[in-house]
């Protein structure tokens, strides 16, 4: 136990007697090259080796209905009006398009960032220019993440289904509000009814539609995942689910776990 505890890293008193006597003699005993040989391993959380993020290299699959147009910046004064290949196509000021039955999306390209058209898969695969330099990794992934979400957004939409749980709770679309002005014309306003002394009316953000299935139910959908989701969160807030009685606002398959009850 007593050698387990000993650090192995000696101390600086013994380094510098050892070091006196090595200059002297030349040697070290055999018994203490181990502790001038062997360095510390710092210490880690895991054992596992550090792994990085594949979603940045993942390639888009475009469906048949969905048009990917790139809008090419203008060119620079050095560069003579040169044709920009297609592997150079994330220059500054570029934008991508996404069109499809639902609508049309657009998202601005950062300019270390390119996007390679495969014409045999019908894929989109983007790149950057330094794989290496954190930034660009980070953002790598971040884009190609919008880019998938607006695609599904403009061929299938994107929903959130919100479930009332509570006695009393219910929810209802309403064409106009009396304590709230539309913000533009035809805006919808969602009323809630959970617990308050008066109605929640909250106003639904342009291009977002909401209908109620059930009374206790809401059903939002949206071309931008984004918008829909701040919306539910935004609905949400009025009331939080609660881990005693399980009561309160649950945005799509969202849980609770409960407590138990507090006894005196």
């Amino acid at each position: 136990m007593a050698a387990s505890r000993c650090s192995q890293r000696p101390s600086s008193a013994l380094q510098h007697l050892l070091s006196s006597s090595r200059l002297h003699n030349g040697s070290l005993p055999a018994f203490l090259v181990p502790a001038f040989t062997s360095q510390p391993q710092p210490s880690r959380f895991s054992t596992t080796t550090p792994t990085r993020s594949k979603i940045g290299r993942a390639p888009l699959s475009l469906p048949p209905e969905v048009s990917f147009t790139i809008t090419q910046a203008a060119p620079s004064q050095g560069s003579g009006g040169s044709h920009v290949p297609r592997t150079q196509q994330g220059q500054q000021g570029s934008q991508v398009e996404i069109t499809g039955p639902k609508g049309t999306m657009k998202l601005a390209i950062p300019p270390y960032m390119s996007i390679v058209d495969n014409a045999e898969n019908k894929t989109k695969t983007l790149s950057v220019s330094n794989a290496d330099n954190k930034a660009q990794r980070e953002m790598w992934g971040t884009v190609r993440a919008y880019l998938q979400n607006h695609i599904l957004g403009v061929s299938e939409g994107h929903t959130a289904i919100l479930r009332l749980v509570g006695v009393g709770y219910r929810a209802t679309i309403e064409p106009t509000a009396l304590t709230k002005q539309p913000a533009y014309a035809g805006q919808k306003f969602v009323s809630l009814k959970v617990g308050y002394s008066h109605p929640i009316e909250l106003g639904l953000p342009e291009g977002v539609t909401a209908s109620t299935p059930q009374p206790t139910r809401i059903l939002l959908e949206g071309v931008e995942k984004e918008v829909v989701m701040q919306f539910a969160a935004e609905i949400r807030a009025w009331r939080k689910p609660e881990p005693y009685k399980g009561k309160g606002i649950f945005v799509n398959d969202e849980t609770i776990k409960l407590k138990a009850k507090k006894i005196k």
